[in-house]
Parts: C-alpha cells; structure tokens; sequence
C-alpha cells in the first residue's frame, strides 16, 4: 500500500472545481492508499499573512472534506499547524534549499509580480514547506495539478539532496498520482477557462451555495447575442455554459440545447434557467451535508483531534529517523 499526501489551503469555501479536480479522487484514494489529506493553513499565510477568519476558514474546509465523503476512519484528516513536526522538517530542509533554485520557481516570480507589497520569506521558501508536507510521511505518489507540477519537481530534488548529503536511502522519490484519465476541468461563470476564486469570486458554484445564490449566479453567467450561422463555432462563455451543463445535465438536455445552438433558436435565458435547476439537484447533497456538520462542533473536534493523533504517530517516527540522521542526539 503506498503513501499518498495532498492538502487544501483554507482561503474560504470549496467550489466545484475543488470537487472534480481533487475531492472526487481523494474519496477513491481513501480506499486503496495509506492516504494523508491535510487543512493547509500554514500555506495560507504566504498570500494571506493576515486572515480575518483563519480558524473559521479551517472549519470550512474539514466540513466539506467530510461532506464530499472523506472518511477520518480509512485516511488521516488533520490541520497541518497541529502538526509541529512539519515546521521542523521545513528548517531542516530550508538548510539545504538554495537561494536561486527558489528564486526561479515560476510560481514565486508570478506571486512575486502581483503581491510587491508581500514578498515573504514564506512565500520564497514555499516550495520547502510544501515538501515536508509530502515528505514528512515519506509519500511515494501525491495528487496534484499542472501548476503545482514544479513544486513537486523541487520535493524530488530536495529528498534527494538529502539523501546524498547524509549518505542514505531514506526519502523515497514522490511522483504525480492520475488515474490514468483526464480530470474533468470545471469552467468559470464568467467566461473563464477555469473555475478560480482567486480570479473571481462570482464564477464558482461553492459547494456549500444555498439554491437562491446558484440559480443567482448562474443566470448572471457570461454569454453573448447567440450564434448568427448554423453550427458556429461558440465563443468561450457560450462553451462554459455547455461545458457546465455537460457536467451536471442529463446527457438529452444538453443534445437538445446543442441542436437549438446549432438551429440558431438558442435562449440563452431558457439555457441558464435548465443549467441553475440541474446545478441545485446536484449541490444540494453537498450542502445539506455542510450544513447539518457545520453545527456538529463535537464531531468535528472529535474528527480534528484523530486526524492530528495520526498524523503525529507517522511524522514523529520520520523527524525522529531524521535528527539521527542527521546527528543530533540527547545528552
């Protein structure tokens, strides 16, 4: 059984392309791997030094970790600030990570041009952090996506300096986990390619939405003054639209509205009103779960503390290993 870790950082609510481009394969996981799924609050704080709800923000995220279906039974769900050990590995490993090896990470030069005002330490030296995330518990196979692809090059790199430095086979290689398919990528309300909060807020459908907030911003959706050609080609935000539907219609819903595109008889109003009805009957298991554990802080306090008990067990005997190592010993 191998070793899987990944986490999520806590900057709000979940949307769906958090579901499709994680949660959904982190439940299959769970299932067939020693798995690891942490709350990524210490990350948060490269971009977000001074949160106004970081404890709240963490409730978020173990609340819709659980109502996807993950289960603190057969993974390890925990906080990574519940877990010392994962400051000291990042020490230890920023020991031996180079100033310009960190400098031309592509994604510490893009947060570097848009946030001047906060160049951190902790942003320059992200790519260490999230290597002892994935090292601490010795993992062979992390799931991540396209633009986080180099920082799991950097944790290759990083396990094995160490290796070579101190002379052992210790860290094994961590590789990017698939499961042999494409993932389904969850286009943007606005026209985006990409469901992104960070981008913009009122382009994702949160899995926590209420029914009046999806049908809202779904009928705010970006769209155009219709095709003017038989089977057109669709501009971008016509293709969000399909490709949203594709996702949560019945396959016959959406044929009926491509062969209305194709006519040239499309309403984009009718379009969106089937499109906000379709997307309530598929959140609204996901946020009536959310809702019902949102409230059940004995739960959840309960699920947080087994979480960090595991995760201590399995880190605490790697950081042990690892001060031998290195040669650090009690007098």
């Amino acid at each position: 059984m191998e070793t899987v870790v990944s986490g999520i950082r806590p900057t709000g609510n979940l949307h769906l392309g958090n579901y499709f481009g994680a949660l959904q394969n982190f439940v299959k996981m769970q299932n067939e791997h020693r798995c690891f799924f942490f709350i990524a609050d210490y990350h948060s704080l490269t971009t977000h030094p001074t949160p106004a709800d970081l404890h709240g923000n963490v409730r978020n995220v173990l609340v819709e970790y659980l109502a996807c279906g993950l289960d603190p039974e057969k993974a390890t769900l925990y906080v990574q600030s519940d877990l010392p050990e994962t400051a000291e590995l990042y020490l230890f490993l920023n020991m031996n990570a180079y100033l310009g090896e960190l400098e031309r990470c592509t994604s510490f030069k893009d947060k570097a041009r848009t946030q001047p005002n906060n160049v951190n330490a902790g942003l320059l030296t992200y790519p260490t952090l999230m290597a002892a995330d994935i090292l601490l518990h010795r993992a062979s196979k992390v799931p991540v996506g396209k633009d986080q692809e180099q920082h799991l090059e950097m944790t290759r790199t990083f396990a094995n300096r160490f290796n070579r430095l101190y002379k052992v086979d210790y860290f094994p290689e961590p590789i990017a986990f698939n499961f042999g398919e494409d993932l389904i990528k969850v286009p943007g309300l606005d026209g985006c390619l990409k469901m992104s909060k960070s981008e913009n807020e009122n382009s994702c459908i949160f899995l926590a939405d209420t029914p009046e907030a999806i049908r809202k911003k779904i009928m705010k959706a970006t769209t155009d003054a219709g095709p003017t050609e038989p089977n057109q080609p669709k501009p971008q935000a016509i293709e969000n639209i399909f490709g949203l539907m594709k996702i949560v219609s019945q396959p016959a819903t959406l044929l009926h509205f491509q062969e209305l595109y194709n006519a040239c008889q499309i309403r984009y109003g009718d379009m969106k009103k089937q499109l906000a009805e379709d997307m309530v009957a598929y959140i609204s298991p996901f946020s009536e779960k959310i809702s019902a554990l949102s409230s059940d802080y004995d739960y959840l306090r309960k699920v947080a503390k087994l979480g960090a008990e595991k995760a201590h067990e399995s880190a605490a005997k790697t950081m042990r290993e690892i001060r031998e190592i290195i040669g650090f010993k009690a007098f």
